[in-house]
């Protein structure tokens, strides 16, 4: 039994993941038709499902930060999950980053030190599953930017790689973690707020999860 998922409903070999529990049910309501919930334990809000052409598919939570994240896809693969696709909202670290902008991860730069648990040092560029994230790319067309993020343990940052664009909490360490464990993730991420401090207002940012949603469904599932 894993040590902190408690499923209530069968896992899918497919997964969206996302930080936030209300945006779990958010593309839960989306993506899934007739959608259960997965898991409740720990606020973790996972949902499982089939999507409208019939494919099964799990959207879960995996709360704040990349400990917590390392954690739960931990779980998820002795689930059998075996290719998920994070989608979450990062800090633009580029002024020519607007708020909105669609980012396709193509490195992730581990600059806090949670990564290091799952054996990538601060510093460290952590690779995306290269099918995944072209399918990403594919499927958002000029929609999407693809780029390099750094993951950060603390925000705001206190630093930026140069090669950075954006920062976020938890994509390094997913990516180190599911190295370790064979599972193929990519990062999908939203501006949520610009260099100035400015956010995304709150009903710009749902119809932006549900377009990245959408793609994360496309990339996961295309044969």
């Amino acid at each position: 039994m894993p040590a902190r998922l408690r499923p209530t409903a069968p896992i899918a070999p497919e997964a969206i993941l996302v930080g936030d529990p209300g945006r779990a049910l958010l593309l839960a309501q989306e993506l899934l038709e007739q959608p259960k919930m997965s898991n409740h334990a720990r606020g973790l809000w996972g949902y499982s499902g089939s999507t409208p052409e019939g494919h099964a598919l799990t959207i879960q939570s995996t709360g704040i930060g990349g400990p917590s994240a390392g954690l739960v896809l931990t779980d998820l693969a002795e689930l059998g999950v075996k290719r998920a696709i994070r989608v979450g909202t990062c800090v633009a670290l580029d002024e020519s980053l607007a708020l909105g902008q669609l980012l396709v991860a193509d490195e992730a730069i581990a600059v806090g030190g949670s990564a290091a648990a799952f054996g990538a040092a601060p510093g460290a560029s952590l690779l995306p599953d290269e099918g995944l994230t072209a399918r990403l790319c594919d499927a958002l067309g000029d929609d999407a930017r693809r780029a390099a993020v750094a993951s950060f343990d603390d925000h705001p940052p206190p630093s930026r790689p140069e090669k950075a664009v954006a920062a976020d909490m938890q994509s390094a360490t997913l990516l180190a973690r599911a190295r370790g464990l064979g599972v193929a993730v990519a990062a999908l991420l939203m501006v949520a707020e610009s260099v100035a401090g400015d956010q995304l207002a709150k009903d710009e940012l749902e119809d932006l999860e549900k377009t990245a949603g959408n793609a994360a469904i496309s990339a996961l599932l295309s044969p």
